[in-house]
Formats: C-alpha cells, sequence, structure tokens
C-alpha cells in the first residue's frame, strides 16, 4: 500500500470579501481538484443570480448547505491533495462562522492563509483574524496579497511592497517572525499566481500559492500525549448505533480501547469501549492526532454524550475543572471586564459560561511581563492572567500539558471580546 501523505489542516482566513472563498475555488480548480463539468454548473448558478464571478466561491460555498443538513462526518471541511500533502481546506466565510469554525475547532489549523484585498490593505477584522490565529496557536502563516489585478492597483509591485508592509508590522505586533511568512502577490479571480504564475507580474520571483502551501512545515503530531478528543456531533445511525465524531487533537484512538467521556451528561463522565473508527467514509484500525472521524463506541446511549464533551482514555481521563486560571487579551470589549463578568467560552468544541472571579495580573501584551497586580479591572489592548469558574462541567487542559486543548476565545453578543489559554486547573473533586 502506498505510505499516506501527511495530512495539514488549512484555514483561510481574512477580512470579509478579500476574496478567500475566491481563491480556495480557483485553488481547487486549477489543480483539477474540481471537475470542468462541475464548475461550468456552478458558472451557470452563479450568473442566474447575478452573481456572475462568484463562480469559485460557489464551490466552497455549496458546503453551508452540508454543514446544516449535518451528512456527513466531514463537517465544513474539503479534501485538497498536492504532491507533497494531504489537505484539509476550512474556508472560514465572514467572520462570526470564521470565529466558530475556527475556535469551536471544526479544526485546530496547523497553517493559515490570510488574503488581504490589495486595494484595501490591513483593517479591523485582519488584525482580529491574525490575532485570533497567533492565540489559537496557529504557528505557519502565508500572506496573500490577493486583487492585484483591481482597477487602480494594475498589478503594480508599489501596491504590492506598501501592503506587505502593512502586514508585516501587524504580524510583528503579535509574535509572527515574519522571515518565516510566505508573501505572494496574487489575482485568484483572474488565477494569476494561484496554480499557474501571473504573466502580469514579471517582477514577482515568489512561489504561487499551490508551491507555498507544498513550502509549509509538516507539524509534528502530538501521539505521545494521551488520547483527546473533543466531540463535534453525535449522530445516532441505525444498526450502528451512538457515532460520536470529532477531531483526535492528541494522542492515538484504537479499536478495542477502554475510554471515557468526559463531563457527560451527569457530569461524571461515561465509559466505553472503542467498537468502529471510520475516516471519509472507510474503517480504520486507528486515528491519530488531525484525524477527523467517526467512532461507535459500545457503552455510550444517545442521551449520554453530546457537542463539547471530550473523548479520552478510561485510566487518563479528560481534566473537568471546578475552576481555571487563563492568559487572554482583550480584544474587543464596549467596556471593562471587572470581577463577576460571566461571558460564553468557546473552548474545542464546548460552549460554556464562565465567571470572572479573579483578576491575578496586568501584563505588557507584547513581552509578557506584569504590570499590576490585582488590578480592578482590564479593557481593549490588555493582556492579563485571570481565575474564572465555569457555571456548569467543562472540560479544559494546561497549555504546558495539552496545548491543543487549553485554547480558547470568549464571545458575547455575537463578537469576539478576548481570547487566550489555560494555564493552570482545579480539577472538580
Amino acid at each position: 500500500m502506498a505510505k499516506e501523505k501527511p495530512h495539514l489542516n488549512l484555514v483561510f482566513i481574512g477580512h470579509v470579501d478579500h476574496g478567500k472563498s475566491t481563491t480556495v475555488g480557483r485553488l481547487m480548480f486549477d489543480s483539477g481538484n474540481i471537475p470542468e463539468q462541475a464548475m461550468r454548473k456552478l458558472k451557470e448558478k452563479a450568473q442566474e443570480l447575478g452573481k456572475a464571478g462568484f463562480e469559485f466561491a460557489f464551490d466552497m460555498d455549496g458546503l453551508k448547505e452540508e454543514q446544516e443538513r449535518g451528512v456527513t462526518i466531514d463537517l465544513a471541511h474539503k479534501k485538497f491533495d498536492t504532491d507533497k500533502y494531504s489537505f484539509t481546506i476550512i474556508d472560514a466565510p465572514g467572520h462570526r462562522d470564521f470565529v466558530k469554525n475556527m475556535i469551536t475547532g471544526a479544526s485546530q489549523a496547523d497553517a493559515a492563509v490570510l488574503s488581504v484585498a490589495a486595494n484595501d490593505g490591513v483593517n479591523a477584522q485582519t488584525k482580529e483574524h491574525v490575532f485570533l490565529a497567533r492565540t489559537l496557536g496557529v504557528e505557519q502563516l502565508i500572506v496573500s496579497v490577493n486583487k492585484m489585478d483591481i482597477s487602480g492597483v494594475d498589478y503594480k509591485e508599489e501596491r504590492f511592497n506598501k501592503v506587505k508592509e502593512e502586514v508585516t508590522n501587524l504580524i510583528k505586533g503579535v509574535g509572527y517572525k515574519s522571515d518565516d511568512v510566505q508573501f505572494l502577490a496574487v489575482a485568484a479571480l483572474k488565477g494569476d499566481n494561484i496554480v499557474n504564475k501571473s504573466e502580469n507580474m514579471d517582477w514577482y520571483k515568489g512561489p504561487t500559492l499551490l508551491e507555498a502551501i507544498d513550502n509549509l512545515k509538516e507539524p509534528e503530531l502530538p501521539t505521545d500525549l494521551p488520547l483527546r478528543m473533543p466531540i463535534q456531533d453525535v449522530y445516532n445511525i441505525t444498526g450502528i448505533g451512538v457515532v460520536p465524531v470529532g477531531k483526535i487533537e492528541t494522542g492515538i484512538m484504537k479499536i478495542g480501547q477502554k475510554v471515557i467521556a468526559m463531563p457527560g451528561r451527569e457530569g461524571k463522565g461515561v465509559n466505553g469501549e472503542v467498537k468502529t473508527i471510520e475516516m471519509h467514509h472507510e474503517q480504520h484500525q486507528q486515528a491519530k492526532p488531525g484525524d477527523n472521524v467517526g467512532v461507535s463506541i459500545r457503552g455510550f446511549g444517545k442521551k449520554d454524550v453530546a457537542r463539547g464533551d471530550v473523548v479520552g482514555p478510561a485510566d487518563n481521563p479528560p481534566s473537568v475543572v471546578e475552576e481555571f486560571t487563563a492568559q487572554l487579551v482583550v480584544l474587543n470589549h464596549p467596556s471593562v471586564i471587572t470581577v463577576g463578568y460571566t461571558p460564553v467560552f468557546h473552548v474545542h468544541t464546548d460552549q460554556v459560561a464562565c465567571q470572572v472571579i479573579k483578576i491575578d495580573k496586568k501584563l505588557n501584551p507584547k513581552t509578557g511581563e506584569v504590570m499590576e497586580e490585582n488590578p480592578d479591572f482590564i479593557k481593549n489592548g490588555d493582556a492579563a492572567i485571570v481565575t474564572l469558574k465555569p457555571v456548569q462541567p467543562m472540560v479544559i487542559e494546561k497549555q504546558k500539558e495539552f496545548p491543543h486543548m487549553s485554547r480558547f476565545a470568549i464571545r458575547d453578543s455575537g463578537s469576539t471580546v478576548a481570547a487566550g489559554m489555560c494555564i493552570d486547573v482545579k480539577k472538580k473533586a
């Protein structure tokens, strides 16, 4: 059997209308991952709806119906193969879905492609997406300066350099090393530098998008850590039974393994044994980090487990916390955050309200140094160490032990107010 290619989760982020979906559609089509016939249908559909030119975006957006019907195990994922890697591409459509996708973990992306329109440059959402990508542990970044074909930009090198400078300042500010970031000059709608080299920018010597994603480094899989699989959905399939679906974050899951889902309906955990593991509609003997799987587990009843529960080994259960200490950064709060504030935390696939019971320290957001002990409040732009108490049972792990299970975002009335990671836990007795 041919050796499987390494797998990477790749998320496309950036401001709304900066061409994320079109970039993905063009990448899939020009590399032969969308048949000509299917593209023709999308083109006709786009014209019928008076949206000529949106056919590439429609390829990714057709997914939304599939997601809402919840029929396949692949959720919001598109498979895409290059010579070197097997990618799962996540197009993060618009701001609200981006947060849901990125945080509640349709993926813990290994790498991100940030789309920045050449005519617009950096704006508020670009900043927020970059910050979130960084806080949520996306280590590798590609910056795609898109719409180089647009009137006023006209494929000019000066404009590309100007946007590159703006983005470089932004990503340095959140801790990316700009030398490690690939900057591309592209026009997704026309196909310049997506798969094929552009004839309109002879000054550009960098890679195409296809080459850039193949230049990404293969992430190290945390196979040596204990198993953790946050449940994304639970299906009840006739003849098979209860099938939790999710992405293996750490460890290895094997058939016959004794597992426990925490917290489970009663908050005490639910014990079971792995019966079958399915991935992309094929049965497997085991699954490793990064794999999106559907698992049938003997002992799990329909009402025992739900989205947000985490499956782990029976002898090393996921941590259900009484309280936890976190390091966070306030992004976008309308006033100030004080003790007693109880917003919703998005952690892996779970959403739980957590109360601020103590603001321990205010930090310098760029260096992490302590600026003030026990401040009365924190506001936009502040970084802090905070003690939190979930209002119902919730699994979160320490960053040192399980970095993949420690990150969260805080949402309030439809926007992301803060993001961070758990640094210590007080487990529930």
